[in-house]
């Protein structure tokens, strides 16, 4: 099974997230969310993969976020308009996100990633 995990090294939640994944002994793919964002087609994919609305991948507790007055303007733009929104800066996406075979989960509840692991 391949991993890939998505971070922030600063963020104190990627951090515990990343602490339980290494506790676990899950071999994963690091990648920093900011240096290396997700691209248009990954989050295209990622999206249906999770089967979960498009403003569960937006980090809406983020200051970028804060500052765009995104809350206000997302109800009224397209899916293509939101995601090509996220791939332009990676402090927009939730984080951490974790990928693999099993399924796409933004955010850490380590109940739901010990399922999808």
């Amino acid at each position: 099974m391949s991993i890939l995990f998505l971070e922030y090294p600063k963020c104190t939640t990627c951090k515990k997230a990343k602490a339980w994944l290494d506790s676990q002994k899950v071999q994963y793919t690091d990648r920093h969310i900011v240096e290396d964002n997700p691209k248009v087609e990954e989050l295209r994919e990622w999206i249906v993969r999770s089967g979960l609305p498009i403003k569960r991948f937006f980090n809406t507790s983020g200051l970028v976020y804060k500052d765009l007055g995104l809350k206000d303007k997302l109800p009224t733009m397209s899916d293509e308009a939101q995601i090509e929104l996220l791939a332009s800066n990676g402090m927009l996406v939730k984080r951490p996100l974790l990928i693999t075979d099993a399924g796409v989960y933004p955010g850490f509840k380590e109940a739901d990633w010990a399922k999808l692991l």
